[in-house]
Parts: C-alpha cells; sequence; structure tokens
C-alpha cells in the first residue's frame, strides 16, 4: 500500500515535518498518546535505538495522536521530558486514521519508495520491529 504524504508540526521544534521529502528512506513511524501505559514501555526502547542509531538510510517519528490526549500540555511536557527524536502532533487523529491505526502505541514501516510494508500494534515486541526494518534494509 502506497503512503499518503502528509505534513504536521513538530511538537519539539520549530517547523514542519513532510513525509514526501524523506523519500529513499525507511521511515519507522509510532502514534501514541502520554497517558497510555503500553506507550510508555515503547518509546523508551525507541527513544533508546533513536539515540544509538548511526544510519542516514532510517528516520524515525513519532506522532501524538492529539485528539486522543487529555490536553496539548500534556504531549509537549511528555515530549520534554523523554524524547529527543522528531515528534509531531497529528491533526486530531488525521495521520492515525489514515494509517488504520487502532491503538497506541502503532507503528508503521515505510520502504524506501514510499510504501507501507508492515505495520505493528500494542502487543508486538521490539524485536519484531527491528527484525521487520532488518529485512527491508
Amino acid at each position: 500500500m502506497q503512503s499518503a504524504n502528509f505534513v504536521l508540526p513538530y511538537i519539539n521544534q520549530p517547523g514542519t515535518f513532510t513525509l514526501s521529502d524523506y523519500k529513499g528512506k525507511i521511515i519507522i513511524l509510532t502514534f501514541w498518546v502520554s497517558w497510555c501505559p503500553d506507550c510508555s514501555t515503547d518509546l523508551p526502547k525507541k527513544e533508546q535505538i533513536y539515540r544509538s542509531m548511526n544510519d542516514n538510510n532510517i528516520e524515525m517519528v513519532t506522532i501524538n495522536v492529539t485528539e486522543r490526549e487529555r490536553s496539548h500540555t500534556d504531549a509537549e511536557n511528555y515530549t520534554a521530558k523523554f524524547l529527543s527524536q522528531p515528534t509531531l502532533k497529528d491533526n486530531g487523529r488525521e495521520v492515525y486514521d489514515f494509517f488504520q491505526c487502532e491503538g497506541v502505541p502503532t507503528t508503521v514501516i515505510i520502504n524506501q519508495h514510499g510504501e507501507i510494508v508492515r505495520t505493528f500494534g500494542e502487543k508486538d515486541t521490539i524485536m519484531e520491529i527491528i527484525e521487520a526494518i532488518g529485512a527491508i534494509l
């Protein structure tokens, strides 16, 4: 399935992220909300990978599902405290719904050609995600 292009504002830096600017790279998108216990387990693992990763062919991005947050400051505070990777604000649930997410965290892997390769839900492990990335590298 071809991924749609989207443009979303960053939470943790000025400006916007445009998905099509990263064509040619593997994109790892993680959808999350600050109150979610599974997200609080998943995101620190992804943050550790992001901080140790030295691969220019992979872009890791998290997207806060703003419509599912209690308040916009919750997402901003969580991001400031825990995330250094690029973190975006969804337009309500627009991008979350486009990727047919059913819960959080949801991780979507997009290959170098802009195709959605795999989607992982809250029950999938970080090792399964890493293996899927390795299979397309």
